[in-house]
């Protein structure tokens, strides 16, 4: 047996054995990207990096899926230095990265909804998973759907072609949809955390932070100066759009949100500071862990008033955090923005809900942690017209808003029109995982980019060489099974990328193995494509 040292930790492994696996034994998690159990070590990545010492000294760096652990050895993980390495050598793969991790539509949404994931679900029928992606983000989709100005659809790369996708018109319609049925969806909330939250007014921002609040355990009470939670969305006259909200889907959508657990408390008006009874800041901080002010728009005499400290459009908070200088008092929505859509009060609420969440569960407010994305930008007319080749050449249509009277054939051929700017393998693609652990930056070594070309002649399998990092597992996986045409390598140097030999195509190439190909594929450029909408949809059960 071979005795070797990791991050302080004496091992006995077999000769022959890696570092790499060495290091698993001791359940340390070395990044890796281009090897695979079971296959040969490829060593390309250079992800797995460690600093070794060895016993006469001498220290270097080195791959640890492709190095046998010696005698004495001692190995450095988990430092300071190591782990700029391995981020400088996920900053060089991803500067040859030609892909979106996230869409632009998903950036352009206030709230961040993954707005891709949403229309293959739909594009599927799927609308039960379609409902609870809007609602992890969204908490009045069927509101938004009738008053928000749809600031996704601005950022849809096919609106500069022949019409953005109805984003905001499908979204409605799975809201519908779920608000129609007898039961509708009520997501499970986290264990009872043994915290109780004011929320007050109860306007798009108060039910949106109510309602995420709720779903991370803790108890909420939402108050209202009047007798109905709802608050400018009941005021045609106070939004763009509110005229054709009926009350009906307003009151409908609010049930849903209380439904999660929420007390709601009306005609309790947030008095000034000081004020004998009633409800003020002072009597609120003394009976909850926290309080949340959302009650819109106000002069900044009124602020004072209240005890809290104005700014130059409404309440001061903590950018980012939304709190105020009041311990345990945060705002959010118009309280501190003045005047704003409801889709950014519905997206304050969630974000403020998050950072007061923190605050209760860790003692410190945080602000909303950023998604990592590769970003390439716009797209040149070429580039546009290979992903306009995946998706369905109909033309952009308005669909009706109307519970209970929904056209799912019209839903999912407008889905279908979606260009899927985001990376399909995003839940599990390892190349973002690590990018993200180690904090990478995706233009650090940007230079001019690749064009964007996508390859699936006669297959249900996508390759995108542009996400390709000629790792090799795929080849691998093929030659491993013998595979009678299978992957190789083509080109040299720099050129080296992977092809199908004799110019056949990726279905006679993978065959039985496509797969187990997109499995190992760390970084997307290997996937399956949507599948288009059977000419019969499932029946969607509304009870």
């Amino acid at each position: 047996m071979i005795r070797l040292t990791i991050d302080g930790q004496a091992v006995e492994v077999p000769p022959g054995t890696t570092i790499l696996h060495a290091a698993r034994k001791l359940g340390i998690d070395i990044p890796t990207l281009c090897w695979m159990d079971g296959l040969p070590a490829q060593t390309s990545c250079l992800v797995c990096l460690v600093k070794v010492r060895e016993p006469n000294g001498r220290e270097k760096f080195v791959p640890s899926c492709g190095t046998p652990a010696t005698p004495g050895m001692v190995v450095e993980s988990e430092t300071p230095e190591v782990a700029a390495m391995r981020r400088t050598s996920l900053e060089l793969l991803l500067s040859d990265h030609v892909g979106d991790c996230l869409a632009p539509c998903q950036f352009a949404c206030p709230a961040h909804m993954d707005i891709p994931d949403m229309l293959r679900q739909i594009q599927s029928g799927r609308f039960d998973e379609a409902i609870k992606t809007i609602k992890e983000d969204i908490a009045l989709p069927a509101v938004l759907g009738r008053v928000c100005p749809k600031p996704c659809e601005k950022g849809c790369r096919r609106g500069s072609a022949d019409g953005a996708v109805a984003v905001c018109d499908l979204k409605r319609v799975v809201a519908d949809w779920d608000l129609a049925r007898d039961h509708f969806y009520i997501p499970p909330c986290a264990p009872a955390s043994g915290k109780r939250v004011a929320v007050v007014g109860a306007g798009p921002a108060g039910l949106s932070a109510a309602y995420y609040l709720r779903r991370r355990g803790h108890a909420v009470v939402l108050y209202d100066r009047q007798p109905r939670p709802g608050g400018r969305l009941r005021d045609p006259t106070a939004e763009s759009g509110s005229a054709d909200l009926p009350e009906e889907v307003l009151d409908r959508e609010i049930a849903a949100v209380l439904a999660v657990g929420i007390e709601f408390r009306g005609e309790a008006e947030l008095m000034p500071a000081g004020a004998s009874g009633g409800l003020t800041l002072s009597a609120l901080r003394n009976e909850f862990h926290a309080v949340l002010v959302c009650i819109g728009e106000q002069k900044a005499e009124v602020w004072q008033n209240l005890g809290l400290s104005a700014g130059p459009r409404g309440v001061a908070v903590e950018r980012g955090t939304f709190r105020t200088p009041l311990p345990g008092v945060f705002a959010a929505g118009n309280a501190i923005r003045g005047r704003g859509l409801a889709v950014r009060s519905c997206a304050d609420g969630k974000e403020a809900a998050y950072s007061v969440d923190r605050f209760l569960k860790e003692g410190a407010a945080a602000p909303w942690p950023e998604a990592f994305s590769v970003r390439i930008g716009k797209l040149a007319p070429e580039e546009l017209a290979e992903l306009r080749s995946l998706a369905s050449d109909a033309p952009r249509a308005e669909l009706k808003a109307a519970i209970g009277d929904l056209d799912w054939h019209a839903a999912a051929a407008q889905a279908e029109r979606c260009l899927h700017c985001d990376c399909r393998a995003l839940p599990g693609c390892r190349l973002r995982r690590y990018a993200e652990r180690y904090g990478a930056d995706p233009n650090r070594y940007k230079g001019e980019r690749a064009v964007l070309r996508l390859q699936y002649k006669e297959s249900d399998v996508l390759y995108e060489p542009g996400k390709c990092i000629v790792c090799g597992l795929c080849v691998a996986v093929t030659e491993a099974a013998r595979a009678p045409l299978g992957l190789t390598f083509v080109g040299r140097g720099f050129d080296v990328r992977v092809g199908v030999p004799f110019h056949r195509s990726l279905e006679e190439a993978l065959g039985k193995l496509a797969e187990q190909c997109v499995a190992v594929c760390p970084t997307g450029a290997l996937s399956f494509r949507e599948g288009k909408h059977p000419a019969s949809l499932p029946i969607l059960r509304t009870s």
